[in-house]
C-alpha cells in the first residue's frame, strides 16, 4: 500500500527537490503573470457582466450609466495598480498588505487584512472555477446538470498542478493566459473595425427586451444612486487579484522588487485595455441579459429551460459570425480556461500568505512548511479543501458566491494605502535630500488618493451587499480574525511555559526512575520490553498486567515463575473488564506516593506493514499512551515489534531501539515490590 501511495504521489507530484534548488523555482516576469496576474485579467469575463446583470434589474432603460460605471471601474484600478507598486519596492520582502498594515498601523489591524484576504482568495478559486464551468455550458448546454462536479473537478487539477510546484504551475498556465488575452484582443479589434466600417455586430440577446423588477421600476433620486452605487460595486470584481503580486515578490527573479512593479504594470494597462474593449463591444452589439431569464421579452418559448449565455460568449459569436464559428468556440475555450486557472492566483497567494502568518505564529506552524516540490503544500491544500466545500454547498452558482466576493481584498486595499502613508511620513522625516523628498510626496499623494477611493468603494460594497450573501464573508473574516489571535495566544504562552530561567534547577536528577513493564500476554514483545527496561536501568522495575480473566491472569502467573522471570509481576483486578483506568490509576498511585521520582512506563506495540492490519493492532496501547502522557512525572516508552508483513513496506524493518541480541549483556537492576 505505501509503494502505490509513494507512486502515484511521484506521478502527481513529480520527484522531490532539495532546499537548495529552491533559486531554481524563481519565475521570470513571462510566468510570473499568468501566475499572479491571471485572476484580474480573466475578470474581464465576468465584471462587464456583473454591471449589466445589476443594471437591468431596472429593464433597459439604465444601460447608458454603463459607460460611466466602467469609467470609474478602469479609474479605481489606475489608482490601486499604482498603490501597489509602491507597495512592491517599499516591501520586497512578500508580506504585501499584511506587513504593510501590521508594520505601520499595528498587528491587530494587519491581522484584519490578512483574514480578510485568506477568505477573498478562498473566493477567488470558488468564484474563478465557477465561472469558468459557466462559460463551458455555455458553449455545452448538456453539461449543466453536473456543474458541481466540473467545478470540483477543476479544483483537483488545480490543486494537483500547484503541489508540483510554483514554476512548474506557470509553464502549464501561461499559455491558456496569453491566449485569452490574445484572443480578447482580435476579438476586441475585430469588433470594433466592424463597428467603423457600419457592419457593427449585433449579439443573440438584441432582439429580446427586459421586464424591470417590480421594486426597481422607474426609480429615482437616492433609489437610483442606490442602484448605479451596486452596479458599480459588482464590477469592482476586475480588481480582485491585484495585490497577489505584492504578496509573491519573493517567487521573482533578481532584481525582484523591480521585476514585481514592471508585473504589476502589464497587468493593470492589459486588463483595462481588454475591460474597456469587452464593456465597449457588449454596448455596441447591444448584450441583453438579466439575472432571471424569464424577464426577457419576445422569447417564444418556456422562459424556464431557456439558458442565457455568457456577455463575452455573446459578443464572440456576433463578432465572429455566430456560435458554431471558429472564433466563438476559441474565445469560449480560452475563456474558460483562464477563469479555472484564475484560481491559480489565490493558490500562489493564500499558501505564501499563510506561511508568513504561519511564521508569526497565527496560524499553525505546519503551514510554513514546504512540500516535496518546495511549494507549500498544506496551505494549497487547505485552500483546496474549503474552496471545494464552497462550491458544493453553493452548487458552484456564480449569483450566489459573487455576493461574497470582493468584500475582503477592498478592506486590505483600503487598510495597505493608510499604512503606505504612515509609512511615507516617517520617511520623510528622515530624509533631507530635495529630489528624493519630492519622489515620496508624490508616493504618498498616490496612496492617499488610493486610501481615500478604496475605502468610499469598501463602504459601497458593504452597504450594497451586505444583506445579500456579503455577511457570511464578513462573519468568515471575523471568526478567522479571533482563530489567529487564539493560535498566537497559545503559541506565546507555549513559549513562555518553556522558556528556559534556571538551567540548573531544570537539569536535576530525579531522586529515582522506577520503570514498568506492561504485561498482555507473555510472548516475544513482552520479552523484548523487559530487556528494553533492563537496558534503561530504572532503579526500581516490575511487570504490570491487568486481570479481565481470572484463570487468564493465573496462567500468566504460571508461566512467569516457570520462565525464571527476576521482574515482579504485578496483576491488577478490573471487575468490569477496563484495562486502560486501572493502569492509569496504579501509576497515579505511585506518583502520589513518591512525587519526586519519575515513573517510565514501557509499552511493546506491533509494526505492521499494511494498513488494514492496523485496525487489528495496537488500540489499547494508543488508549493508554493517550491517557498516561497527561499525567506529570510519567515518560511513556514504546518498544516496536516488527511483525512478518512490516518487511514489505516500502523502509528496511530496522532493528528496534533497545532491542538485544542472544548473548548481549542486558545489565541488573534493583525490582520493586508492592
Amino acid at each position: 500500500m505505501f509503494n502505490v501511495t509513494g507512486i502515484l504521489k511521484r506521478l502527481v507530484i513529480g520527484r522531490a527537490m532539495r532546499s537548495e534548488e529552491l533559486h531554481e523555482t524563481l519565475l521570470p516576469k513571462r510566468l510570473a503573470l499568468p501566475i499572479f496576474a491571471s485572476d484580474p485579467l480573466s475578470s474581464v469575463a465576468y465584471a462587464t457582466q456583473e454591471i449589466l446583470l445589476v443594471l437591468t434589474l431596472g429593464g433597459l432603460a439604465y444601460l447608458h450609466f454603463t459607460p460611466w460605471i466602467a469609467a470609474a471601474v478602469v479609474a479605481l484600478m489606475t489608482v490601486v495598480v499604482l498603490s501597489y507598486r509602491q507597495v512592491v519596492h517599499a516591501y520586497p520582502s512578500g508580506g504585501g498588505s499584511y506587513e504593510v498594515v501590521s508594520t505601520n498601523l499595528g498587528p491587530s489591524a494587519g491581522l484584519v487584512v490578512a483574514a480578510s484576504l485568506l477568505v477573498d482568495y478562498v473566493m477567488t478559486v470558488a468564484v474563478s472555477v465557477a465561472s469558468g464551468v459557466d462559460n463551458i455550458i455555455s458553449a455545452i448546454p448538456e453539461l449543466a446538470d453536473h456543474r458541481v462536479l466540473l467545478a470540483l473537478g477543476f479544483v483537483a487539477l488545480l490543486t494537483a498542478m500547484n503541489l508540483r510546484g510554483v514554476r512548474e504551475s506557470g509553464r502549464a498556465f501561461a499559455a491558456p493566459t496569453y491566449l485569452f488575452i490574445g484572443g480578447v484582443l482580435i476579438m476586441v479589434i475585430t469588433g470594433l473595425i466592424r463597428y467603423a466600417l457600419g457592419d457593427a455586430p449585433v449579439a443573440e440577446s438584441a432582439k429580446y427586451g427586459i421586464t424591470a423588477a417590480p421594486s426597481d421600476a422607474h426609480l429615482t433620486g437616492l433609489a437610483l444612486l442606490m442602484l448605479v452605487l451596486r452596479a458599480f460595486s459588482s464590477g469592482c470584481t476586475a480588481l480582485t487579484g491585484v495585490e497577489a503580486i505584492s504578496n509573491g515578490v519573493p517567487a521573482f527573479r533578481k532584481p525582484k522588487p523591480k521585476n514585481a512593479a514592471s508585473t504589476m504594470a502589464a497587468m493593470g494597462i492589459i486588463a483595462i485595455v481588454m475591460f474597456v474593449g469587452v464593456t465597449t463591444l457588449a454596448l455596441i452589439t447591444k448584450v441583453h441579459i438579466t439575472g432571471d431569464s424569464c424577464r426577457l421579452t419576445g422569447l417564444g418559448t418556456d422562459c424556464s429551460s431557456y439558458t442565457q449565455r455568457t456577455v463575452i460568449a455573446q459578443i464572440a459569436a456576433s463578432v465572429f459570425g455566430g456560435e458554431h464559428s471558429v472564433g466563438f468556440y476559441f474565445i469560449q475555450a480560452a475563456t474558460a480556461l483562464v477563469l479555472i486557472l484564475a484560481a491559480n492566483t489565490a493558490f500562489n497567494g493564500f499558501p505564501l500568505l499563510a506561511s508568513i502568518l504561519a511564521q508569526h505564529r497565527y496560524l499553525p506552524r505546519q503551514l510554513h512548511n514546504r512540500g516535496d516540490r518546495l511549494a507549500f503544500s498544506n496551505g494549497i491544500l487547505a485552500l483546496a479543501i474549503v474552496a471545494g466545500l464552497l462550491l458544493w454547498g453553493f452548487k458552484a452558482n456564480v449569483t450566489s458566491l459573487i455576493h461574497l466576493y470582493i468584500l475582503g481584498v477592498f478592506t486590505a486595499f483600503t487598510l495597505s494605502q493608510l499604512g503606505m502613508v504612515r509609512h511615507w511620513n516617517r520617511a520623510l522625516r528622515s530624509r533631507p535630500d530635495p529630489a528624493l523628498r519630492r519622489r515620496h510626496e508624490v508616493a504618498r499623494v498616490i496612496n492617499a488618493v488610493g486610501s481615500v477611493v478604496t475605502g468610499l468603494v469598501l463602504v459601497i460594497v458593504l452597504a450594497t451587499k451586505f444583506t445579500e450573501g456579503a455577511w457570511l464573508a464578513v462573519l468568515a473574516a471575523i471568526v478567522l480574525w479571533v482563530m489567529m489571535r487564539g493560535i498566537r495566544r497559545h503559541y506565546d504562552a507555549t513559549a513562555a511555559e518553556l522558556a528556559v530561567t534556571d538551567p540548573k534547577s531544570e537539569l536535576t536528577l530525579p531522586s529515582r526512575v522506577l520503570g514498568i513493564v506492561l504485561v498482555s500476554t507473555l510472548h516475544k514483545p513482552t520479552l523484548r520490553a523487559l530487556a528494553y527496561a533492563h537496558a534503561f536501568r530504572p532503579d526500581l522495575l516490575e511487570a504490570l498486567t491487568v486481570s479481565v480473566d481470572r484463570e487468564e491472569a493465573a496462567t500468566l502467573r504460571e508461566r512467569w515463575e516457570e520462565y525464571g522471570i527476576d521482574v515482579p509481576l504485578k496483576i491488577i483486578d478490573s471487575p468490569y473488564r477496563e484495562v486502560t483506568r486501572p493502569v492509569v490509576e496504579y501509576v497515579r498511585s505511585i506518583r502520589r506516593e513518591s512525587p519526586r521520582d519519575v515513573v517510565a512506563v514501557f509499552i511493546p506495540e506491533y509494526v505492521v506493514g499494511r494498513w488494514w492490519e492496523n485496525l487489528l493492532h495496537n488500540h489499547s496501547a494508543l488508549w493508554l499512551k493517550s491517557r498516561l502522557l497527561f499525567t506529570p512525572g510519567v515518560m511513556v516508552i514504546s518498544v516496536p515489534w516488527q511483525l512478518t508483513s512490516s518487511a514489505h513496506a516500502d523502509r528496511p524493518a530496522a532493528r528496534a531501539p533497545g532491542s538485544f541480541r542472544r548473548g548481549e549483556p542486558q545489565g541488573q537492576v534493583g525490582t520493586r515490590r508492592r
